[in-house]
């Protein structure tokens, strides 16, 4: 099933009764916003407030067009300031039904989902301020959920990574240790170790030593063969 958000961007509020000076400027502006002409109605406002800054319809229809030309941030000042100085619960739901579209369309869900709550406080029955409650509910549980997977993901990851660092560090003793006994017992081209060599090398000086000893002795013995004389 298609999923999609309804966004309610409410019209500036017209109003009743307040000095005439005030009222023009506003009514101008009201009628700049209906032709879309956003920049004109925003400076049509700001005269209004130059009248009377605590005007609360002029300030919410001066977050209205910031809000038509992509300013956002100067948006939401403007509603919170209306939501400070605004007594009607009606226009007041209005004011934070708005800060709740702009959040919603930036993925701040958590405050999304709070403004919504209060506009529903101020006006329990605006059934499409429930809709983007609800569904900026799930869109957050879906996030959580998405932000959670990618934790863990990551964390599977980071372990793998550590477990195959331990096995090379392992790998790479193992063969240090060997490279260390090789060198401590050096092999010749038939394969006898350094140690074998000289252990054979001293025998066999052992036994001409003892040849030798052994002729010296020989030679020392009186001879038992008479010499023959002479002619």
């Amino acid at each position: 099933m298609r999923r999609f958000t309804l966004i309610l961007l409410l019209l500036p509020i017209a109003i009743a009764s307040m000095a005439q000076a005030d009222r023009d400027f506003i009514n101008d502006g009201n009628r700049k916003y209906h032709k879309q002409d956003f920049p004109a109605a925003e400076i049509l406002y700001r005269k209004a407030l130059e009248k009377n800054p605590d005007n609360s319809q002029a300030v919410y229809n001066l977050g209205c067009a910031l809000m038509m030309q992509g300013k956002d941030s100067a948006a939401v000042e403007q509603y919170e300031k209306a939501s400070k100085i605004e007594k009607n619960k009606y226009r007041l739901s209005k004011v934070y039904h708005n800060i709740g579209v702009i959040c919603q369309n930036k993925k701040l869900y958590s405050e999304a989902i709070e403004a919504y709550k209060q506009s529903l406080r101020n006006n329990p029955k605006d059934d499409e301020t429930r809709y983007n409650l609800a569904l900026c509910q799930k869109l957050k549980k879906d996030d959580d959920q998405n932000n959670q997977n990618n934790q863990n993901n990551q964390n599977n990851q980071n372990n793998q990574n550590n477990k195959d660092n331990k096995d090379q560090d392992k790998q790479n003793q193992d063969k240090n240790k060997n490279d260390d006994n090789n060198k401590q017992q050096p092999q010749d081209q038939n394969g006898m170790s350094r140690e074998n060599a000289e252990q054979l090398l001293n025998a066999a000086i052992q036994d001409e030593k003892n040849t030798q000893q052994r002729m010296e002795k020989a030679m020392q013995q009186p001879s038992s063969r008479q010499l023959e004389k002479n002619w």
